[in-house]
């Protein structure tokens, strides 16, 4: 793409703020909003490692796919360590080790012929391949039938860098096997003019690349995870951000410390090696502070967008549970409009507010997710609740128009293909 089309796509967004006014339309337990509760007994895929993000693989249209009959996917992981972390009397202290799971996070792979019991592939990279301490989420993309593969992730502590990795994958009777995966190129990182940096924030968010070529102009973007550029505490709400409220509702607290924002990116390079920043698509300035792991549902002629965050993260005076939230245009640049009015489109239970995370909307409105922390209802678990470190059971929303419904339930971990791809 050039110079001057960057320029020219840089006054075509039309940027929507998530307004207070939106999310106060939010409701916990609406039963066509959210997901069923999750069982404590439920299976765990590895007693060596926890899973949490799961980054099914893909092509650049969003289609899942599976390789020679294989599906695979690849998901945020870290070695279960018992004999480091103790408690008191000497037991495995699986809490603490849950919570530290992030500064060791490495990207894995699984690969199953049911699409559901899965079998541990082992790291995409080698460690020191990725120039960074921690592998956070992003998108693996099935470029080809020759098997190559990129791997978009971010590169996490020091900074946080937008990055790709490229290998091949390989599929027999007996498995799946990645290769190569050796070469990391950093692509951009936060600009502090769109898009906030460590500097102007030392909680800020740039992360979870999320590729895709635009079904209309053919051409390669990228939705990711951010926060609007400027000093913390220096962001004033507008009445855009501010929405129509009702009287009684203008106090807004200290949310001009919730920032959240969906960025985009635009390739200047048919390999999608060379980056543009474009304005966010949508920003919650006032209204939240996390917008995770964003992405694309192409259906209909209309661009369904979703993004996951959380109760913790929202601003003053407004409150959402855990989960996916989404916005529908009938452009890639907008302007967008939440989903079932408020935004939310799939919640936990207020009776199991952390039971499940980091949810991804398939284009077959299938929605995987891994399961957290699940209340326990008896002595068979040491502790006020299990983690999970696992897959969630699979759910199936339908999407019409400006609408979304919860409407059915699958297995634990089920993500089954949409094509089958050949490779040789």
């Amino acid at each position: 793409m050039k110079n001057t089309e960057i320029k020219n796509l840089q006054d075509k967004v039309k940027t929507t703020a998530w307004s207070r006014a939106d999310a106060l339309k939010v409701r916990e337990d609406d039963p066509t909003t959210t997901q069923p509760v999750v069982a404590i007994d439920f299976p765990v895929m590895s007693d060596e490692v926890f899973i949490w993000d799961t980054l099914p693989l893909r092509k650049y249209d969003g289609n899942i796919v599976s390789v020679n009959g294989w599906s695979v996917i690849f998901t945020l992981t870290a070695d279960r360590l018992p004999e480091e972390y103790t408690d008191a009397n000497g037991n495995y202290d699986i809490y603490t080790d849950w919570n530290a799971r992030h500064g060791r996070a490495r990207i894995c792979f699984w690969y199953s012929k049911d699409s559901k019991n899965w079998t541990f592939g082992g790291r995409v990279m080698a460690e020191g391949v990725s120039p960074t301490t921690r592998e956070w989420a992003g998108t693996p993309i099935l470029l080809n039938e020759q098997g190559d593969v990129e791997l978009y992730y971010t590169c996490v502590t020091p900074g946080a860098t937008i990055v790709k990795v490229k290998g091949k994958i390989a599929a027999d009777g007996n498995g799946v096997t990645l290769s190569g995966f050796n070469e990391v190129i950093e692509l951009f990182s936060a600009d502090g003019f769109y898009y906030q940096t460590e500097e102007q924030n030392p909680y800020w968010g740039f992360r979870d690349p999320s590729p895709f070529i635009d079904p209309n102009d053919g051409n390669l973007y990228m939705v990711f995870e951010g926060n609007v550029a400027g000093d913390r505490g220096s962001h004033e709400i507008t009445t855009e951000d501010m929405g129509d409220i009702p009287p009684g509702y203008d106090d807004v607290g200290g949310a001009r410390y919730q920032t959240g924002c969906i960025g985009l990116a635009a390739a200047k390079d048919a390999e999608g090696n060379d980056w543009q920043l474009l304005p966010p698509l949508i920003t919650a300035v006032g209204v939240n502070d996390q917008t995770e792991r964003p992405h694309f549902v192409f259906k209909d002629g209309k661009y369904y967008l979703f993004t996951i965050s959380h109760k913790s993260t929202y601003a003053d005076n407004l409150t959402g549970p855990d989960g996916v939230y989404g916005f529908v245009s009938d452009s890639l640049f907008g302007p967008y409009e939440p989903l079932n009015g408020s935004g939310l489109v799939l919640g936990n239970p207020s009776s199991q507010p952390l039971q499940t995370y980091s949810h991804c909307v398939m284009p077959n409105g299938l929605v995987t997710s891994f399961i957290d922390t699940v209340p326990a209802s008896d002595n068979d678990y040491d502790g006020a609740y299990r983690i999970g470190g696992t897959e969630a059971p699979t759910v199936q929303i339908k999407i019409e128009g400006k609408r979304t419904f919860m409407v059915k339930e699958f297995d634990y971990g089920y993500i089954p293909p949409m094509e089958n791809v050949i490779i040789r």
